[in-house]
């Protein structure tokens, strides 16, 4: 079996020490092959040794400057520093560099969120539900990101799928009341609502929201 993909499953099956083992056979037989360099800064960087990582991916480009998938990592790695700056430079770089991937599309437009411009994040998360259409984490931030910029309407369709793909999404049933709240549609907000409490019972938000809706409803 290729050391590579070796690697990868030792390292999907939590055996960091063998697949570290793999990775550097991978590099010793072939030196100048940056996907090697590229896997073993991942394994780093999963096992908390970011600064080690960071020079396998410096290196992974330094053998060429288009391995996309090493300017992810490295925007990876600052994005988890919270900075985000650094990290939406290298997720652009990436994308620049041909990798048109959904994980690379949501963390981009994560990154742009982060920064304070929602509604410049969402075609980058848009482009990653439609890339990735079952990624639930994607299409709900892409929701959150549409209703906070007001377009509840079409947030309401992405917390709803979300609901069909993980029946026992408390925060995408609480987002739901709360955007049809936000609709004036008490009724279906409160089952909304009532729903992530039943999968949720300490869903503090929820519980404040229903709460307000209900006295709001008996004030009328």
């Amino acid at each position: 079996m290729d050391k590579n993909l070796k690697g990868i499953e030792l390292m999907q099956a939590g055996n960091w020490e063998e697949a570290a083992m793999a990775f550097n056979e991978a590099i010793e037989e072939n030196p100048a092959d940056p996907v090697a360099y590229i896997n073993f800064g991942n394994l780093l960087a999963a096992t908390g040794d970011e600064e080690r990582a960071l020079k396998f991916f410096q290196k992974a480009i330094e053998l060429d400057e288009h391995a996309g998938a090493a300017y992810y990592s490295i925007g990876s790695i600052y994005y988890n520093n919270q900075n985000f700056e650094h990290a939406k430079g290298m997720f652009e770089a990436a994308m620049k560099k041909g990798l048109d991937s959904s994980d690379n599309y949501f963390m981009l437009g994560m990154t742009i969120a982060q920064l304070g411009n929602k509604r410049l994040a969402l075609p980058y998360l848009q482009r990653s539900t439609e890339l990735a259409p079952t990624d639930v984490d994607a299409r709900f931030q892409y929701g959150l990101c549409l209703a906070e910029e007001g377009m509840i309407d079409l947030a309401i369709p992405q917390f709803e799928e979300c609901t069909s793909l993980v029946p026992e999404h408390a925060d995408a049933y609480y987002n739901l009341g709360v955007a049809f709240a936000f609709k004036e549609q008490a009724h279906k907000a409160l089952e909304m609502l009532d729903e992530a409490i039943r999968i949720d019972p300490g869903h503090e938000m929820a519980l404040s929201v229903k709460s307000f809706l209900e006295d709001a409803m008996n004030n009328e």
